[in-house]
């Protein structure tokens, strides 16, 4: 799988609230993920072919390294998975026709591509899976932090998209909107810069950089104005 490239880049685990944010590092958490994925991505969005083994798992995750969320009892709830810029990009393959040609693909040390988020569409609760999607992206973020990445390359619906500018995240399109089959569902490709992001939310948002940036994050006096409800388990918003 891709232990051996997973020693090229730190690692991330932390605590949030009830929840653990971690780097998945062995091949019972990496399973666990293929599953998830096997579950949305296979036989929810049908945008890959069911396996008899129900683990979704391809090319990319001999190179990729995947975030995991957990819940107390050490189940993975959420999974984002990252693909560096020494490997391929799907959007260099699957989703070329997502990037304009005016864009040029950026392949530096500081570039990854975001692929493969998705949260469990069992989890329960009023808003859970928004408060979810959002700690899996403050994972994300973590990770980035650690490993010196300052661009995102990201492929979504044109829904998420909207959720992710209204959160402060600088998401910039890079293509056309493209509608997937079989629900042709509107997607697009684009770029997230973080520094940017950094810059912009230590004047508008302080409080949710801080939050974002600590791994131990003082309760927030206002959790709605951060979480915002991403709607229908969220589990439709990432393409790739």
């Amino acid at each position: 799988m891709n232990t051996m490239h997973a020693l090229c880049y730190d690692s991330i685990e932390f605590q949030e609230g009830r929840y653990t944010v971690k780097t998945l590092d062995t091949e019972e958490e990496r399973r666990a993920a293929y599953r998830l994925r096997h579950k949305i991505f296979a036989e929810m969005l049908q945008w890959v072919p069911c396996r008899a083994d129900e683990l979704e798992v391809d090319d990319y995750d001999t190179t990729g390294v995947t975030v995991g969320l957990f819940n107390d009892q050490e189940r993975l709830l959420g999974a984002v998975r990252m693909l560096p810029s020494s490997g391929p990009f799907m959007l260099e393959r699957e989703f070329r026709s997502f990037v304009s040609s005016e864009h040029t693909i950026r392949k530096e040390i500081d570039t990854m591509e975001i692929t493969r988020l998705a949260v469990d569409p069992t989890v329960g609760g009023k808003g859970l899976s928004s408060r979810l999607m959002v700690r899996l992206f403050k994972g994300m973020y973590q990770w980035c932090l650690a490993n010196d990445i300052r661009y995102c390359y990201l492929e979504v619906e044109q829904y998420f998209l909207r959720i992710i500018r209204v959160l402060g995240f600088p998401c910039e399109a890079i293509g056309p909107v493209v509608l997937v089959p079989p629900a042709n569902v509107s997607s697009q490709a684009a770029l997230l810069d973080l520094d940017r992001f950094r810059l912009e939310s230590a004047l508008q948002r302080p409080e949710f950089l801080k939050w974002m940036t600590e791994t131990n994050p003082v309760r927030l006096t206002t959790p709605g104005a951060i979480q915002p409800r991403l709607g229908h388990s969220a589990v439709q918003a990432v393409n790739a």
